[in-house]
């Protein structure tokens, strides 16, 4: 599960019976295959409580994704909802460093949640750009220690919702890993096109 990251300090403690692949947690789960099925019913509670339930029609603030995630795992997690403080790379490749967080979330504030939601009557093409940017710059600042990339998809089926479409279909983004992580890598250099291009089939495929 977490042995796919490299990192460094404190809050990287794994539990202890884990072989070093389950992050300490609350409930003493040492299995694998048992976090991935808890994390994931965890998740379709929160899908279900944001999108149905309580979805903003208002700008999305960085509270709101430090809110979700503080729901989703602050049952299992004791830093849920709290930014990372440990240093993260994958495969090599560095996220942002920990003490550059809070400025780069209030960077990502501006720049792309108060710039882009909410997206009421937004066009396809603007929406996926919007998408696009959004999923890039959160996922290079990756600000909690666990969970970004599926918060980055909430994140991405609430302003789809917001727009007045259905969330999106991700399966292809599933069955092609690398090129998604290209995509990431291009935005480093802020060229979105190949993230956009993934979020144009994301969506379309959701609608279907």
């Amino acid at each position: 599960m977490t042995n796919r990251y490299t990192v460094q300090g404190a809050q990287g403690e794994f539990q202890p019976g884990s072989n070093d692949l389950v992050l300490a947690n609350q409930l003493g789960i040492t299995s694998v295959e048992e976090m991935n099925e808890l994390e994931l019913y965890l998740l379709q509670q929160l899908y279900e409580e944001v999108l149905l339930a309580q979805l903003p029609n208002r700008a999305v603030q960085v509270a709101d994704l430090k809110t979700w995630h503080r729901r989703w795992l602050g049952n299992v997690y004791d830093w849920a909802g709290q930014e990372r403080t440990v240093n993260m790379s994958k495969g090599g490749f560095m996220f942002a460093a920990a003490p550059q967080i809070p400025r780069l979330l209030a960077d990502f504030e501006r720049s792309c949640l108060a710039r882009w939601t909410p997206c009421h009557g937004m066009d396809a093409d603007t929406l996926a750009e919007a998408m696009a940017i959004t999923h890039v710059e959160f996922i290079l600042i990756h600000p909690f220690r666990e969970g970004n990339g599926r918060l980055s998809r909430l994140l991405a089926d609430v302003m789809a919702v917001q727009s007045g479409r259905g969330p999106l279909d991700y399966s292809a983004w599933n069955a092609h890993k690398a090129a998604y992580i290209q995509a990431i890598h291009q935005g480093v250099e802020m060229n979105y096109a190949p993230m956009k291009q993934l979020f144009v089939q994301a969506l379309n495929a959701g609608q279907a």
